[in-house]
């Protein structure tokens, strides 16, 4: 029983190092899906609502919300509506791979706003379900707030908006997590 043990153990630690790193620069996201041979698919995870406030890059294959915005509850502590797991994420995330002729081993990049709430959650949610090579994107899509000074609060370090990567305030319908079709 002690050597199955063992052998569980290192298996399972073999698989960990063999893994990608859990963050990755906003560059270096960028630069994997713009190689001509890439096998990497970059997701936005954040709510389809979110993305038509604050932005959007079409780098990204498809927007795949971690968390859903539930308009009909009230979180009255955080004034703001609760949130909720996207019960299809990890399906959903399998399609898109499929769709482009990548296995569960491929590397999935995801990206939130900052990279805490959402990013890395739904990379360690990947993982845990057999994508061994899902990341995030460090700092997210808008970085991380300044700590200090009048512009104290805002985004404005960092992050893919910051790193001079391409992003717009469009949005592209055919990338976008959609309920009308």
């Amino acid at each position: 029983m002690k050597n199955l043990f063992l052998a569980a153990a290192l298996s399972l630690a073999s698989l960990t190092a063999s893994a990608v790193d859990l963050a990755i620069s906003p560059a270096d996201a960028y630069f994997a899906v713009q190689k001509a041979d890439s096998k990497v698919l970059l997701i936005d995870v954040r709510d389809p609502v979110e993305i038509m406030f604050v932005g959007f890059s079409d780098a990204v294959h498809a927007n795949i919300p971690y968390l859903l915005v539930d308009r009909t509850k009230w979180n009255a502590e955080k004034g703001v509506f609760k949130t909720f797991q996207n019960p299809d994420f990890a399906a959903q995330v399998k399609a898109e791979l499929q769709k482009r002729g990548l296995g569960m081993d491929a590397e999935v990049i995801t990206m939130c706003r900052s990279g805490s709430e959402r990013g890395e959650p739904s990379a360690a949610f990947l993982r845990a379900n057999g994508f061994p090579n899902a990341r995030f994107v460090e700092h997210g899509f808008q970085g991380a707030q300044i700590k200090d000074g009048p512009q104290k609060g805002f985004r404005l370090q960092n992050g893919w908006q910051n790193s001079g990567l391409p992003w717009s305030m469009k949005m592209n319908p055919e990338k976008m997590y959609r309920v009308d079709r």
